[in-house]
Formats: structure tokens, sequence, C-alpha cells
């Protein structure tokens, strides 16, 4: 695990809100993350941890509050130049990466493209290995276009792609979601050894709280938009103190796992 700083927090997020109209999406959330932390934002549908995502990378605009990165305010930017040094702060992955990836480029030329992009000039075919290599992708892979992939594979391609311009915070949007299980295991195991060997910083956005374990140091929980739940992920995991994180957790399939008592809690919740 990578030494982790405090002062000041990678990523600082004080008030954050975000409205439309008269519904909050976001409401009032303060939390921090540390330099090599990793903090999971945990929630069913419409309980705006996507929204949250949103805004630290920039995607949409918050109605009010502040967000930090390195102690330096996240502001809108002015032109190409200040677009792409604030691409290279932040980079998510999202859960479906057929809808992010260019369906005409395989892996090594999407890689390509990326680093042309931010690095014009570099040497691309060695960065492009040393990325390759780094979410443990084959040759055979690298050169085949998006829908000649497994699922598994495509997310490789995509968090490969989100790291070639060396962000500060990669922030993952349900990114193992609609995986199998163990293809589940084998990208969070990619994503926890990345972290140990790098200073990056993760956002782990998910609906389940039985997949942070093993890439996270905290947890929020959210539920219509604000926070009703946050401390240290083995705690929260172990001892929920809230019904709605208590739900969250009984519904994490296991054995003895009861789908018709855990859709009772929920109607009761």
């Amino acid at each position: 695990m990578p030494e982790i700083t405090t002062d000041p927090p990678r990523l600082d997020v004080r008030g954050l809100t975000r409205r439309f109209g008269a519904f909050s999406a976001v409401d009032d959330i303060t939390f921090s993350v540390p330099v090599g932390g990793s903090l999971g934002i945990v929630g069913e549908s419409g309980s705006g941890k996507t929204t949250v995502a949103r805004l630290v990378t920039g995607l949409d605009t918050p109605t009010s509050g502040t967000l930090t990165i390195d102690g330096h305010p996240r502001t809108p930017p002015r032109g190409k130049a200040q677009r792409l040094a604030r691409a290279r702060q932040v980079q998510i992955v999202f859960q479906d990466p057929l809808q992010s990836l260019d369906p005409r480029l395989s892996a090594r030329q999407a890689l390509r493209e990326t680093l042309h992009l931010h690095y014009p000039g570099t040497d691309r075919p060695a960065r492009i290995g040393e990325l390759l290599d780094q979410v443990q992708l084959s040759a055979r892979a690298a050169d085949a276009r998006p829908r000649d992939l497994s699922g598994g594979q495509r997310q490789r391609v995509a968090i490969a792609r989100a790291l070639a311009v060396r962000p500060r915070i990669l922030v993952l949007d349900e990114a193992v979601a609609a995986l199998d299980v163990s293809i589940q295991a084998q990208i969070l195991n990619l994503l926890a050894d990345i972290r140990e060997q790098s200073a990056l910083t993760y956002l782990f956005i998910t609906h389940d709280l039985g997949v942070v374990r093993s890439v996270t140091d905290d947890i929020i929980v959210m539920r219509h938009g604000r926070i009703v739940e946050s401390g240290a992920t083995d705690a929260i995991l172990s001892r929920p103190s809230t019904p709605y994180a208590q739900l969250l957790l009984a519904s994490v399939p296991g054995p003895g796992w009861d789908p018709q008592g855990a859709l009772e809690a929920h109607r009761q919740a």
C-alpha cells in the first residue's frame, strides 16, 4: 500500500450541491481523499453517486460548493490547453466501455491517439507497451477492436487509456458492475495492484458494498443525494450503523442469501 499523506488532500470536496430545478441530485456533501487513498461512494440508483462522479470529473458543474485537487480549486477551463490539463488531473472509467471506446480503433490505436493528443512527439510505442503490461493485456488483444474483446478485456483497455495521461485521480463509475463475478475479481485485483505501484487516488462509485473491500480505504454511503454514513471500509462492512447501509450490505449475495428477505427489507427501509 502506498504511503498516504493528508496535507493537502488529493481531492477535497466541501458543501457540493447539484440542483436541477427544485430537485437536488447532490445535496451539501463534504469529503476528502488523501494522496494515494481510495474512497468508495456507495448507494442505490438515484442516490446521487454518479452525479458526484460527473462533478469531480468536470462532466457537470456544481450549483454550489467547492472542489479542490492538491489544494487548487477545480474551475471551468478556458481553451483547449486548459481542458487537456484538467483531463490529465482526473480520468474516469465507465461501466460500459463499449460506450466510451471508438469501435473503429484497436486498443493499441486508442492508446496511440490518446498519447498523441496529450503528449505530441513522445515515444509512444514504448509508453503503449508499458500501459498494456500494466493492465495485463496481451499483444493479440491489444490489436483487436472492442467488439472482438471480452467484457473484461474491454475494461482493461478503458483503464489503460485512462492511465495513459498519468492522472492524479481515477474515477471508477460502476466499472465492474457489468462483469461476471470471476472477471470482477480480476479487475479489482488489477486496480489494487496499480494503486499499490503508484500514488494514484481512486474514487470508486458503486451500488454494491461487496466489491469495495479490496480497493477502498473508506466509504461514504449516499441516499437521496446526501451522505447517510461514512467511515473506514472495514468498519462499515462489518458494522454498518444505519438501516440503509445495513440493507445494502444484506443485499450482497452470499451463502444463505435470501432475496425475498432483502426485498422485504428494502420495502420497509
